[in-house]
C-alpha cells in the first residue's frame, strides 16, 4: 500500500467531485489539491453551497471523489473498503458537527465513552471522565442531550472527538448553531485542545473570528481553494 508524506495527516491530489441532478451535471470540486500537516489548524471558508462540507467529507474518507486521490494518516483511502476506512478513522479521526450529532438515548458520559469503547481503549472510562472535565462538564456527565443547552451539547461533542486522541479533527460549522458568546467559548476550547493534543484541525466555518485564529485560511471558489493573506 502506498504511503503519503509522513508529516501530512490529510492530503488531496487532483480531487474532483461531480454529481448529476435534475438540472444536469454539477461540478462541486475541480482538480483540487491540499495538504494538512500534523498539528496545523486550517480554516476553509466560502459561500453556502460552494462545496466546503463536501470537501470535508472527502478528506475524512466518508465519501468518494469522482477523480483524484485522498490520503488520510498516510494511507490512500481508495485502497480500503468501508470496513477498512472505518478502522483507519477509528481513534485517528475526530468529528465535530454544527448540529452536535449526539445520541439522544445516551448520557453525556456515554456519548464520550462510545468511540473509546469502539477502539478498545482499556482506560476508556477514565479518559471519558477526563475529557468531560476538560470541557467543564464533569457535573453534567449523567445528563442526556435534551437536558443540555446547545453550547453544552457542543462541548460534549468536542470531548467525544478529542477523547480518543486523534491525529486530525474535522469540524463542520462548529459554532453555527450557537450565540456569539457561546461560540467564542467553543472557539477557545477547540484551539486549546488542538494545541494540547497536537492534532491537526480542519474547520469549515463562516466565522471570521474563528478563521483568523487558524494557521491558514483557505476560501472555496468555483471548486478550487485559494489562500487568504
Amino acid at each position: 500500500m502506498l504511503e503519503s508524506s509522513a508529516q501530512a495527516v490529510s492530503r488531496a491530489i487532483g480531487l474532483g467531485k461531480h454529481v448529476n441532478g435534475p438540472a444536469g451535471g454539477l461540478t462541486i470540486l475541480a482538480s483540487l489539491s491540499l495538504e494538512i500537516e500534523a498539528g496545523e489548524a486550517v480554516a476553509i471558508l466560502g459561500a453556502s453551497g460552494s462545496g466546503k462540507s463536501t470537501l470535508l467529507g472527502l478528506l475524512a474518507g466518508l465519501d468518494d471523489p469522482t477523480s483524484g486521490e485522498v490520503w488520510l494518516c498516510g494511507t490512500r483511502v481508495s485502497d480500503l473498503d468501508e470496513d477498512g476506512r472505518a478502522e483507519l478513522r477509528s481513534g485517528r479521526v475526530g468529528f465535530v458537527f454544527q448540529n452536535f450529532q449526539l445520541l439522544p438515548t445516551l448520557t453525556a458520559r456515554e456519548n464520550v465513552l462510545l468511540p473509546l469503547e469502539l477502539t478498545g481503549a482499556r482506560d476508556a472510562a477514565r479518559r471519558a471522565d477526563e475529557a468531560l472535565e476538560r470541557v467543564g462538564l464533569a457535573a453534567r456527565a449523567d445528563h442526556y442531550p435534551k437536558q443540555l443547552s446547545g453550547g453544552e451539547q457542543q462541548r460534549v461533542a468536542i470531548a467525544r472527538a478529542y477523547a480518543p486522541r486523534p491525529s486530525v479533527l474535522f469540524a463542520d460549522e462548529p459554532t453555527g448553531n450557537l450565540d456569539q458568546a457561546t461560540g467564542e467559548h467553543i472557539i477557545d476550547l477547540l484551539l486549546d485542545l488542538r494545541e494540547e493534543a497536537g492534532a491537526a484541525l480542519v474547520l469549515v466555518t463562516h466565522d471570521a473570528q474563528l478563521a483568523e485564529r487558524c494557521d491558514r485560511r483557505l476560501v472555496m471558489n468555483n471548486g478550487h481553494l485559494e489562500s487568504l493573506a
